[in-house]
């Protein structure tokens, strides 16, 4: 970490000041980014005061139950380099007689924030891809970190730093040299696509896909298709959007001005073959072939996206893909027993779940055939889904539920259903299936119901809270 920082552009407290719009009230003893350059520690921006030890600028925004700029005094002891917060604050922080570091001053920390990480965009000269979707970004995101990085220094956002407070920090983490940064772009709600590409500026935007999440905030699959449609809305005249082809709900938001390039059947980025090993991509016409390490059909289709996008900023990529999934993100880990655990368990929807029961069917089907053929060990082979509650589906959520709870039947052996939402997924299903109240009950009763052989998938909406159960059953791997 400090050896990244270390390459950072030497802005002093005035520049920072300027650049963030904010009143700098104490210059203190090392003067900004030279303090940070010279340090080891946490990221260089943060708004936990936790993590704001030596070389952070700390950030001060108001909580549920407190507000951040009330720790100021403590970060600056505990070594953080600055702090940022409102005049209130930061005021009484200055006035004391002995200031080792620098105070700043906004009205808005959280816009002086996102004007400072603007401006850093702008002084890296980095070409900016904002990836977008009700489904895949995430792992879009995963897989251009893995395309680009043999060929530009790449820099990805992190899990779930997609917000109008994390975006801003992860463009303030990337090092001077970054030639491509990969931001991803999370959406709850009308403007936050629109306000996030204006912190990032984006040359490229990719829309994965459209689908029924935040149908409770928005209310309709267009309301959804026009906030995700916010990011090709942003981009400059002459900007390249990536989109899924064939999809009717974006026909309305496209524009003369972009170069666009859709990807999927009958578009400009098409699957032409693969096998368990490697994946043919036709990309207008000409082939591109990846070695991949990965058999899921939507890791596929989103590679498509990737592959569009690092075109879109000059890179011709191919060849062996090294890919790192954020956690949650369908990871799987080898159990004791011979069992193994699909840990899905970061999001869910009614399009990711049939995708996560249809990779369970099939990676079942070849777990088989290897046990046929000799190459794996003969454990009985159970499918085991441990499937939550799906969040924000509005008013047709429990028909969703019963939907899901369907599909399942004719896959899944053994069914936990977590959360009030998903009792509907249990009363659609007809095999052996329990019902438990929340993560707690469900991370005590799965070791009980587990065989030598299961193929367990955990999947739920984030805040159901089944990372619980994935880290009970991963403790046995280590224990």
């Amino acid at each position: 970490m400090g050896t990244l920082r270390g390459q950072m552009k030497r802005w002093d407290s005035q520049q920072i000041a300027h650049a963030s719009g904010a009143q700098l009230l104490n210059a203190g003893g090392g003067g900004g980014l030279a303090a940070a350059n010279a340090a080891s520690g946490p990221e260089w921006a943060t708004v936990d005061s936790r993590a704001a030890g030596p070389g952070a600028l700390f950030v001060g925004l108001a909580g549920e139950r407190t507000h951040g700029g009330a720790f100021a005094g403590a970060v600056l002891a505990a070594g953080a380099w600055g702090v940022l917060t409102t005049p209130e604050y930061a005021a009484k922080l200055a006035a004391r007689p002995r200031v080792d570091g620098v105070v700043l001053a906004a009205e808005d920390p959280l816009a002086a924030l996102q004007r400072l990480a603007t401006a850093w965009r702008r002084a890296l000269g980095a070409q900016v891809i904002a990836v977008t979707g009700s489904t895949g970004k995430t792992s879009t995101k995963d897989l251009l970190l893995g395309v680009l990085s043999p060929y530009r220094m790449t820099v990805a956002s992190k899990g779930n730093f997609n917000t109008e407070v994390g975006l801003p920090l992860e463009i303030l983490s990337a090092p001077t040299g970054t030639e491509i940064l990969v931001l991803e772009m999370g959406m709850r709600g009308p403007g936050q696509i629109a306000e996030l590409a204006r912190i990032a500026e984006p040359d490229v935007g990719v829309i994965v896909s459209i689908g029924p999440v935040h149908l409770e905030l928005l209310g309709s699959i267009e309301a959804i298709a026009a906030a995700k449609s916010e990011l090709i809305a942003a981009l400059a005249p002459g900007a390249t959007a990536i989109l899924p082809a064939g999809e009717p709900l974006l026909d309305p938001h496209l524009r003369d001005d972009l170069e666009t390039v859709t990807f999927g059947e009958g578009g400009d980025v098409q699957l032409v073959s693969y096998t368990d090993a490697e994946v043919v991509v036709d990309y207008r016409g000409e082939a591109v072939t990846f070695q991949v390490g990965f058999t899921e059909a939507h890791m596929r289709q989103n590679l498509l996206a990737a592959c569009a996008a690092a075109r879109a900023v000059g890179v011709k990529p191919g060849g062996r893909l090294e890919l790192a999934l954020s956690p949650g993100r369908g990871q799987r880990l080898d159990l004791p027993g011979g069992i193994t655990l699909i840990d899905d368990c970061y999001n869910a929807n009614p399009v990711s779940m049939r995708a996560a029961l249809d990779e369970l069917a099939a990676t079942a089907a070849r777990i088989a055939a290897a046990q046929a053929e000799g190459q794996e060990p003969g454990h009985p082979l159970r499918k085991v889904a441990v499937l939550g509650d799906m969040l924000e589906l509005g008013p047709d959520g429990p028909a969703y539920h019963a939907q899901i709870g369907g599909y399942a039947d004719a896959i899944v052996d053994l069914l936990v259903t977590v959360g009030p939402l998903a009792a509907g997924m249990a009363a659609a299903f007809d095999g052996e299936h329990h019902h438990v109240h929340d993560a707690r009950e469900a991370a005590r009763l799965l070791p009980s119901l587990l065989q030598s052989g299961d193929l367990v998938l955990v999947k739920a909406s984030n805040g159901v809270g089944l990372k619980l159960v994935c880290e009970t059953l991963s403790a046995a791997a280590t224990a």
